[in-house]
Protein backbone atom coordinates (compact mmCIF):
# COMPACT_ATOMS: atom_id res chain seq x y z
CA UNK A 1 0.00 0.00 0.00
CA UNK A 2 1.20 3.40 -1.01
CA UNK A 3 0.36 6.50 1.13
CA UNK A 4 1.59 9.59 -0.68
CA UNK A 5 2.24 12.58 2.19
CA UNK A 6 4.37 14.90 2.58
CA UNK A 7 4.68 14.29 6.49
CA UNK A 8 6.59 11.59 7.70
CA UNK A 9 4.50 8.89 9.22
CA UNK A 10 6.41 7.61 11.83
CA UNK A 11 8.19 10.82 13.48
CA UNK A 12 10.85 8.78 15.54
CA UNK A 13 13.49 5.76 14.41
CA UNK A 14 15.59 3.31 15.89
CA UNK A 15 19.08 2.76 13.57
CA UNK A 16 19.74 -0.70 14.31
CA UNK A 17 23.72 -2.51 13.82
CA UNK A 18 23.36 -5.94 13.70
CA UNK A 19 24.89 -8.90 12.00
CA UNK A 20 22.63 -9.59 8.94
CA UNK A 21 21.16 -12.91 10.16
CA UNK A 22 19.45 -11.72 12.70
CA UNK A 23 18.21 -8.83 10.70
CA UNK A 24 16.71 -11.48 8.05
CA UNK A 25 15.14 -13.65 10.96
CA UNK A 26 13.64 -10.78 12.73
CA UNK A 27 13.46 -7.59 10.30
CA UNK A 28 9.64 -8.02 9.94
CA UNK A 29 8.34 -8.62 12.88
CA UNK A 30 10.68 -5.27 14.73
CA UNK A 31 9.08 -3.38 11.91
CA UNK A 32 5.12 -4.24 13.03
CA UNK A 33 5.80 -3.98 16.79
CA UNK A 34 7.50 -0.56 16.25
CA UNK A 35 4.93 0.62 14.00
CA UNK A 36 2.07 0.07 16.54
CA UNK A 37 4.29 2.32 18.86
CA UNK A 38 4.61 5.37 16.22
CA UNK A 39 7.96 4.52 15.45
CA UNK A 40 9.86 3.09 12.48
CA UNK A 41 13.33 0.84 12.84
CA UNK A 42 15.62 1.12 10.26
CA UNK A 43 18.86 -2.00 10.08
CA UNK A 44 22.45 -1.51 9.43
CA UNK A 45 25.18 -4.55 8.99
CA UNK A 46 27.51 -2.38 8.45
CA UNK A 47 29.21 0.19 10.44
CA UNK A 48 29.80 2.78 7.58
CA UNK A 49 26.56 3.37 7.18
CA UNK A 50 25.29 2.73 10.41
CA UNK A 51 27.75 6.06 11.14
CA UNK A 52 26.84 8.04 8.59
CA UNK A 53 23.02 7.60 9.62
CA UNK A 54 24.01 8.24 13.26
CA UNK A 55 25.84 11.79 11.81
CA UNK A 56 22.94 12.88 9.72
CA UNK A 57 20.35 11.85 12.23
CA UNK A 58 18.41 14.95 12.82
CA UNK A 59 17.23 13.92 16.81
CA UNK A 60 14.47 11.67 16.62
CA UNK A 61 16.50 8.23 16.79
CA UNK A 62 17.40 6.00 18.97
CA UNK A 63 20.74 4.41 18.06
CA UNK A 64 21.26 0.60 19.17
CA UNK A 65 23.86 -1.83 18.53
CA UNK A 66 23.83 -5.46 18.59
CA UNK A 67 27.75 -6.72 20.55
CA UNK A 68 26.97 -9.76 18.93
CA UNK A 69 27.42 -8.18 15.28
CA UNK A 70 31.07 -7.72 16.58
CA UNK A 71 31.89 -11.35 15.74
CA UNK A 72 30.77 -10.59 12.29
CA UNK A 73 31.91 -6.75 11.52
CA UNK A 74 34.86 -5.67 9.79
CA UNK A 75 36.78 -2.23 10.90
CA UNK A 76 36.47 -1.33 7.42
CA UNK A 77 35.29 -2.70 4.07
CA UNK A 78 39.15 -3.06 3.17
CA UNK A 79 39.55 -5.44 6.18
CA UNK A 80 39.91 -9.14 5.45
CA UNK A 81 39.26 -9.74 9.66
CA UNK A 82 35.87 -10.80 10.62
CA UNK A 83 35.65 -9.73 13.89
CA UNK A 84 35.80 -5.89 15.16
CA UNK A 85 36.99 -5.30 18.36
CA UNK A 86 34.53 -3.78 20.90
CA UNK A 87 37.60 -0.80 21.46
CA UNK A 88 37.54 0.18 17.53
CA UNK A 89 34.10 0.46 17.54
CA UNK A 90 33.18 2.71 20.41
CA UNK A 91 36.12 5.05 18.43
CA UNK A 92 34.09 4.71 15.09
CA UNK A 93 30.52 5.70 16.92
CA UNK A 94 29.89 9.53 16.50
CA UNK A 95 30.23 11.65 19.43
CA UNK A 96 27.18 13.58 20.98
CA UNK A 97 25.17 10.66 20.75
CA UNK A 98 23.78 7.94 23.16
CA UNK A 99 23.59 4.47 22.27
CA UNK A 100 21.66 1.50 23.66
CA UNK A 101 23.51 -1.92 23.13
CA UNK A 102 22.38 -5.47 23.32
CA UNK A 103 24.31 -8.46 24.56
CA UNK A 104 24.19 -11.98 25.48
CA UNK A 105 24.41 -13.73 28.95
CA UNK A 106 28.03 -14.36 28.56
CA UNK A 107 28.84 -10.83 27.86
CA UNK A 108 26.38 -9.64 30.55
CA UNK A 109 27.93 -11.42 33.22
CA UNK A 110 31.58 -9.22 32.60
CA UNK A 111 30.90 -6.38 35.32
CA UNK A 112 34.53 -4.78 33.15
CA UNK A 113 32.60 -4.99 30.13
CA UNK A 114 29.27 -3.25 31.73
CA UNK A 115 31.53 -0.69 32.95
CA UNK A 116 33.28 0.06 30.03
CA UNK A 117 29.89 0.65 28.01
CA UNK A 118 28.06 3.08 30.42
CA UNK A 119 31.44 5.11 29.93
CA UNK A 120 31.14 5.41 26.43
CA UNK A 121 27.95 7.35 25.75
CA UNK A 122 25.60 4.45 26.90
CA UNK A 123 22.04 5.10 27.25
CA UNK A 124 20.99 2.11 28.14
CA UNK A 125 22.14 -1.76 27.77
CA UNK A 126 19.91 -5.06 27.57
CA UNK A 127 20.39 -8.67 27.56
CA UNK A 128 19.48 -11.09 25.01
CA UNK A 129 17.62 -13.27 24.06
CA UNK A 130 14.85 -10.61 24.32
CA UNK A 131 11.12 -11.23 22.53
CA UNK A 132 11.45 -8.87 19.99
CA UNK A 133 7.56 -7.10 21.55
CA UNK A 134 9.48 -6.90 24.97
CA UNK A 135 12.48 -4.97 23.02
CA UNK A 136 10.17 -2.58 20.90
CA UNK A 137 7.96 -1.39 24.28
CA UNK A 138 11.66 -0.71 25.62
CA UNK A 139 13.00 1.42 23.28
CA UNK A 140 9.43 3.10 23.24
CA UNK A 141 10.39 3.44 26.87
CA UNK A 142 13.56 5.22 26.18
CA UNK A 143 11.69 7.44 23.84
CA UNK A 144 9.55 9.17 26.53
CA UNK A 145 12.58 8.97 28.56
CA UNK A 146 14.47 11.19 25.92
CA UNK A 147 12.09 14.01 25.82
CA UNK A 148 12.53 17.24 27.57
CA UNK A 149 8.84 16.99 29.01
CA UNK A 150 6.20 19.00 30.35
CA UNK A 151 6.84 21.65 33.43
CA UNK A 152 6.39 19.79 36.71
CA UNK A 153 4.95 22.04 39.73
CA UNK A 154 5.67 21.90 43.01
CA UNK A 155 3.92 23.17 46.12
CA UNK A 156 6.21 24.56 48.98
CA UNK A 157 4.38 24.71 52.40
CA UNK A 158 6.31 26.77 54.97
CA UNK A 159 7.45 29.93 55.19
CA UNK A 160 10.18 29.98 58.07
CA UNK A 161 13.64 29.55 57.89
CA UNK A 162 14.76 26.50 55.38
CA UNK A 163 11.16 26.66 53.94
CA UNK A 164 12.96 26.45 50.55
CA UNK A 165 16.68 26.02 51.11
CA UNK A 166 17.76 28.76 49.38
CA UNK A 167 16.69 27.08 46.22
CA UNK A 168 17.35 29.11 43.25
CA UNK A 169 13.96 29.12 41.53
CA UNK A 170 14.99 30.40 38.09
CA UNK A 171 17.49 27.77 37.44
CA UNK A 172 14.62 25.25 38.64
CA UNK A 173 12.55 27.14 36.32
CA UNK A 174 15.23 26.25 33.74
CA UNK A 175 15.18 22.41 34.31
CA UNK A 176 11.00 22.49 33.93
CA UNK A 177 10.42 22.88 37.98
CA UNK A 178 8.62 25.37 38.98
CA UNK A 179 7.77 26.34 42.70
CA UNK A 180 4.87 28.05 44.09
CA UNK A 181 5.18 29.05 47.77
CA UNK A 182 2.10 28.38 50.15
CA UNK A 183 1.66 29.78 53.72
CA UNK A 184 -1.36 28.55 55.14
CA UNK A 185 -1.42 24.63 56.05
CA UNK A 186 -5.18 24.23 56.71
CA UNK A 187 -5.89 25.57 53.02
CA UNK A 188 -3.23 23.97 51.66
CA UNK A 189 -5.18 21.20 50.69
CA UNK A 190 -7.61 23.73 48.98
CA UNK A 191 -4.61 25.03 46.95
CA UNK A 192 -3.59 21.45 46.18
CA UNK A 193 -7.09 20.58 44.58
CA UNK A 194 -6.98 24.04 42.52
CA UNK A 195 -3.45 23.71 40.92
CA UNK A 196 -2.80 19.99 41.26
CA UNK A 197 1.09 20.41 41.74
CA UNK A 198 3.04 16.98 41.39
CA UNK A 199 5.15 17.73 44.00
CA UNK A 200 4.01 18.65 47.67
CA UNK A 201 7.28 20.07 49.40
CA UNK A 202 5.99 20.34 53.34
CA UNK A 203 8.79 21.66 55.54
CA UNK A 204 8.88 19.97 58.83
CA UNK A 205 7.95 22.53 61.66
CA UNK A 206 4.51 22.49 59.83
CA UNK A 207 4.45 19.16 59.76
CA UNK A 208 4.68 18.43 63.56
CA UNK A 209 2.06 21.47 64.27
CA UNK A 210 -0.61 19.46 61.84
CA UNK A 211 -0.01 15.83 61.58
CA UNK A 212 -2.57 15.15 59.39
CA UNK A 213 -1.58 17.32 56.46
CA UNK A 214 -0.72 14.22 54.55
CA UNK A 215 -3.42 11.86 55.50
CA UNK A 216 -5.81 15.12 54.27
CA UNK A 217 -3.82 15.25 50.78
CA UNK A 218 -3.77 11.58 50.18
CA UNK A 219 -7.23 10.32 51.43
CA UNK A 220 -9.05 12.38 49.10
CA UNK A 221 -10.64 9.86 46.44
CA UNK A 222 -9.13 12.50 43.85
CA UNK A 223 -5.51 12.57 44.78
CA UNK A 224 -3.28 11.80 41.86
CA UNK A 225 -1.30 8.76 42.67
CA UNK A 226 1.44 10.29 41.04
CA UNK A 227 2.43 13.33 42.82
CA UNK A 228 4.97 12.96 45.39
CA UNK A 229 4.33 14.49 49.04
CA UNK A 230 8.09 15.06 50.34
CA UNK A 231 8.91 15.85 53.62
CA UNK A 232 11.58 18.69 53.91
CA UNK A 233 13.85 18.06 56.97
CA UNK A 234 16.16 21.08 58.71
CA UNK A 235 18.21 18.32 60.36
CA UNK A 236 18.60 14.91 60.28
CA UNK A 237 16.43 13.24 62.91
CA UNK A 238 15.20 9.73 62.46
CA UNK A 239 12.07 9.31 64.54
CA UNK A 240 10.61 12.12 62.63
CA UNK A 241 11.41 10.44 59.96
CA UNK A 242 9.87 7.39 60.74
CA UNK A 243 6.67 9.12 61.57
CA UNK A 244 6.25 11.16 58.79
CA UNK A 245 6.87 7.91 56.11
CA UNK A 246 4.28 6.12 58.65
CA UNK A 247 2.14 8.94 57.87
CA UNK A 248 2.21 8.53 53.64
CA UNK A 249 5.06 10.46 52.99
CA UNK A 250 6.49 9.46 50.10
CA UNK A 251 10.17 10.62 50.85
CA UNK A 252 12.01 12.83 53.32
CA UNK A 253 15.00 15.44 52.03
CA UNK A 254 16.95 17.46 54.30
CA UNK A 255 16.41 21.13 53.07
CA UNK A 256 20.12 21.87 54.80
CA UNK A 257 22.32 21.94 51.28
CA UNK A 258 20.24 23.89 48.53
CA UNK A 259 22.36 22.33 45.40
CA UNK A 260 21.65 19.32 46.64
CA UNK A 261 17.97 19.83 47.44
CA UNK A 262 17.92 20.98 43.59
CA UNK A 263 19.23 17.76 42.24
CA UNK A 264 17.06 15.63 44.42
CA UNK A 265 13.95 17.75 42.49
CA UNK A 266 15.03 17.90 39.21
CA UNK A 267 15.41 13.39 39.51
CA UNK A 268 12.38 13.17 40.87
CA UNK A 269 10.66 15.65 38.24
CA UNK A 270 12.44 13.76 35.74
CA UNK A 271 10.61 10.62 37.22
CA UNK A 272 7.52 11.77 37.26
CA UNK A 273 7.59 12.99 33.71
CA UNK A 274 8.54 9.58 32.29
CA UNK A 275 5.25 8.35 34.74
CA UNK A 276 2.78 10.58 33.13
CA UNK A 277 4.00 10.06 30.09
CA UNK A 278 3.49 6.10 30.19
CA UNK A 279 0.58 6.55 32.10
CA UNK A 280 -1.15 9.09 29.91
CA UNK A 281 0.06 8.82 26.27
CA UNK A 282 -1.33 6.92 23.88
CA UNK A 283 1.15 4.33 22.68
CA UNK A 284 0.00 3.94 18.65
CA UNK A 285 0.40 7.47 18.00
CA UNK A 286 2.01 9.70 20.85
CA UNK A 287 -0.70 11.59 21.92
CA UNK A 288 -2.88 12.16 24.93
CA UNK A 289 -5.00 9.28 25.91
CA UNK A 290 -8.23 10.09 28.51
CA UNK A 291 -5.98 9.88 31.62
CA UNK A 292 -3.77 12.35 29.92
CA UNK A 293 -6.46 14.48 28.99
CA UNK A 294 -8.57 14.76 31.38
CA UNK A 295 -5.44 15.99 33.73
CA UNK A 296 -4.28 18.35 30.96
CA UNK A 297 -7.92 19.69 30.34
CA UNK A 298 -8.90 20.31 33.73
CA UNK A 299 -5.93 22.42 33.91
CA UNK A 300 -6.60 24.17 30.85
CA UNK A 301 -9.44 25.42 32.31
CA UNK A 302 -8.20 26.48 35.62
CA UNK A 303 -5.45 28.84 33.24
CA UNK A 304 -8.67 30.28 31.36
CA UNK A 305 -10.80 30.91 34.26
CA UNK A 306 -7.49 32.76 35.94
CA UNK A 307 -6.59 34.08 32.89
CA UNK A 308 -10.52 35.42 31.36
CA UNK A 309 -9.89 33.37 27.74
CA UNK A 310 -12.16 30.90 25.57
CA UNK A 311 -11.64 27.22 24.98
CA UNK A 312 -12.87 25.19 22.13
CA UNK A 313 -13.46 21.72 22.42
CA UNK A 314 -13.38 19.31 19.84
CA UNK A 315 -14.20 15.71 19.31
CA UNK A 316 -13.64 14.13 16.19
CA UNK A 317 -14.46 10.74 14.60
CA UNK A 318 -13.47 9.17 11.42
CA UNK A 319 -15.83 8.21 9.46
CA UNK A 320 -16.72 4.25 8.64
CA UNK A 321 -13.96 3.24 9.96
CA UNK A 322 -14.88 -0.22 10.79
CA UNK A 323 -15.76 -0.23 6.43
CA UNK A 324 -12.01 0.72 6.08
CA UNK A 325 -10.81 -1.95 8.57
CA UNK A 326 -12.93 -4.60 6.98
CA UNK A 327 -11.91 -3.80 3.34
CA UNK A 328 -8.41 -3.58 3.67
CA UNK A 329 -7.10 -4.83 7.26
CA UNK A 330 -6.42 -3.16 10.34
CA UNK A 331 -2.89 -2.42 9.74
CA UNK A 332 -4.11 0.35 6.85
CA UNK A 333 -6.63 1.20 9.61
CA UNK A 334 -3.97 2.06 11.92
CA UNK A 335 -1.83 3.92 9.04
CA UNK A 336 -5.66 6.36 8.44
CA UNK A 337 -5.13 7.02 12.23
CA UNK A 338 -1.80 7.65 12.24
CA UNK A 339 -2.39 10.16 9.09
CA UNK A 340 -5.07 11.67 10.79
CA UNK A 341 -3.15 12.53 14.00
CA UNK A 342 -0.73 14.54 11.82
CA UNK A 343 -3.26 16.09 9.93
CA UNK A 344 -4.50 16.99 13.63
CA UNK A 345 -1.40 18.33 14.98
CA UNK A 346 0.48 20.06 12.53
CA UNK A 347 -1.60 23.52 13.26
CA UNK A 348 -1.49 23.20 16.82
CA UNK A 349 -0.94 26.32 18.82
CA UNK A 350 1.93 25.82 21.84
CA UNK A 351 -1.08 25.20 24.66
CA UNK A 352 -3.58 23.72 22.52
CA UNK A 353 -4.12 19.96 23.40
CA UNK A 354 -4.59 16.79 21.17
CA UNK A 355 -6.04 13.20 22.24
CA UNK A 356 -6.63 10.08 20.98
CA UNK A 357 -9.54 9.34 23.04
CA UNK A 358 -10.26 5.85 22.04
CA UNK A 359 -10.31 3.61 18.40
CA UNK A 360 -10.85 6.33 15.86
CA UNK A 361 -12.04 9.33 18.15
CA UNK A 362 -9.81 12.39 18.73
CA UNK A 363 -10.38 15.52 20.89
CA UNK A 364 -8.55 18.93 20.66
CA UNK A 365 -8.98 21.50 23.15
CA UNK A 366 -7.93 25.15 21.69
CA UNK A 367 -6.55 27.70 23.69
CA UNK A 368 -7.84 31.25 23.51
CA UNK A 369 -10.44 30.65 21.11
CA UNK A 370 -13.75 31.40 20.63
CA UNK A 371 -16.45 28.82 19.33
CA UNK A 372 -16.71 30.24 16.04
CA UNK A 373 -12.99 30.05 15.75
CA UNK A 374 -12.90 26.61 17.16
CA UNK A 375 -15.57 25.14 14.15
CA UNK A 376 -13.61 26.91 11.92
CA UNK A 377 -9.75 25.37 12.89
CA UNK A 378 -11.62 21.76 13.01
CA UNK A 379 -13.08 22.44 9.61
CA UNK A 380 -9.59 23.43 8.14
CA UNK A 381 -8.58 20.08 9.34
CA UNK A 382 -11.25 18.25 8.42
CA UNK A 383 -10.73 19.86 4.83
CA UNK A 384 -6.83 18.82 5.03
CA UNK A 385 -7.64 15.45 6.03
CA UNK A 386 -9.90 15.02 3.14
CA UNK A 387 -7.29 15.95 0.84
CA UNK A 388 -4.91 13.13 1.34
CA UNK A 389 -4.72 10.95 -0.79
CA UNK A 390 -4.86 7.16 0.25
CA UNK A 391 -3.44 4.05 -2.35
CA UNK A 392 -5.59 1.33 -1.07
CA UNK A 393 -4.06 -0.59 -3.81
CA UNK A 394 -2.20 -0.12 -6.95
CA UNK A 395 -4.16 2.32 -9.11
CA UNK A 396 -6.59 2.53 -6.69
CA UNK A 397 -6.65 6.00 -4.46
CA UNK A 398 -8.99 6.68 -1.90
CA UNK A 399 -10.01 9.35 0.09
CA UNK A 400 -11.61 9.38 3.76
CA UNK A 401 -13.50 12.58 6.22
CA UNK A 402 -14.16 12.43 9.81
CA UNK A 403 -17.02 14.39 11.44
CA UNK A 404 -16.69 16.86 14.27
CA UNK A 405 -18.84 18.42 16.98
CA UNK A 406 -17.68 21.02 19.06
CA UNK A 407 -18.24 23.13 22.24
CA UNK A 408 -16.94 25.68 24.32
CA UNK A 409 -16.19 27.12 27.99
CA UNK A 410 -17.13 29.30 29.70
CA UNK A 411 -20.32 28.28 28.28
CA UNK A 412 -19.92 24.67 29.57
CA UNK A 413 -17.85 24.89 33.01
CA UNK A 414 -16.24 21.75 33.30
CA UNK A 415 -14.68 18.85 31.17
CA UNK A 416 -17.31 16.69 31.66
CA UNK A 417 -20.00 19.04 30.50
CA UNK A 418 -17.43 20.21 27.53
CA UNK A 419 -17.12 16.52 26.34
CA UNK A 420 -21.20 15.75 26.72
CA UNK A 421 -21.87 18.78 24.44
CA UNK A 422 -19.42 18.42 21.83
CA UNK A 423 -19.77 14.63 21.73
CA UNK A 424 -23.68 16.16 21.05
CA UNK A 425 -22.15 17.72 18.45
CA UNK A 426 -20.60 15.28 16.32
CA UNK A 427 -23.77 12.73 16.59
CA UNK A 428 -25.74 15.77 15.08
CA UNK A 429 -22.73 15.88 12.38
CA UNK A 430 -23.10 11.94 12.11
CA UNK A 431 -26.92 12.26 11.61
CA UNK A 432 -26.73 15.27 9.54
CA UNK A 433 -24.81 13.10 6.55
CA UNK A 434 -21.28 12.82 7.96
CA UNK A 435 -18.02 14.72 6.71
CA UNK A 436 -19.07 17.86 8.56
CA UNK A 437 -18.48 19.89 11.71
CA UNK A 438 -21.45 21.02 13.70
CA UNK A 439 -21.61 23.11 17.16
CA UNK A 440 -24.52 25.25 18.44
CA UNK A 441 -25.98 27.85 18.76
CA UNK A 442 -27.76 29.15 15.28
CA UNK A 443 -29.48 26.53 13.35
CA UNK A 444 -28.01 28.43 10.26
CA UNK A 445 -24.51 28.31 11.24
CA UNK A 446 -24.50 24.79 13.53
CA UNK A 447 -23.11 22.92 10.79
CA UNK A 448 -20.20 23.29 8.65
CA UNK A 449 -21.03 21.14 5.21
CA UNK A 450 -18.50 19.81 3.23
CA UNK A 451 -17.17 22.07 0.15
Amino acid sequence: MHMNSAAPLYKNHVLLLSHNFFIKDNQAELRLHAHKYDFDIHFFDEVSDFVAAVEQDTGHGLFVIDLDALHNLQADMHDSRKTLMLGELLQRLPGGHSYVYLQSARQGGRFLLQQRLVDSDCLAYAEKPIPNDVLVDKLFNLFVQKKRGDLVRAIVLGGGPGADAGLDQDALLARRVELVHHLDALSLHLRVKEMQPDIVLIQDSEYQRTEALVRVLKKNMEADPVREIILLQRFADPELTRRALASGFDAVMLAGDAGLLAAQLVNRADKIRINRDLIGKDRATGLLNKVGLQRKAQDLIRQAAREGRPLAFGIVDIDKFKTINDSWGHYFGDIVIKRLSLTLTAPLGERDLLSRFGGEEFVLVFWDCTLEEGRGRLDAMRRAFGALPFEVKRGDVRHFSFSGGVAAYPACKSENELFLRADAMLYEAKQAGRDRICSEPAAALACIPPR
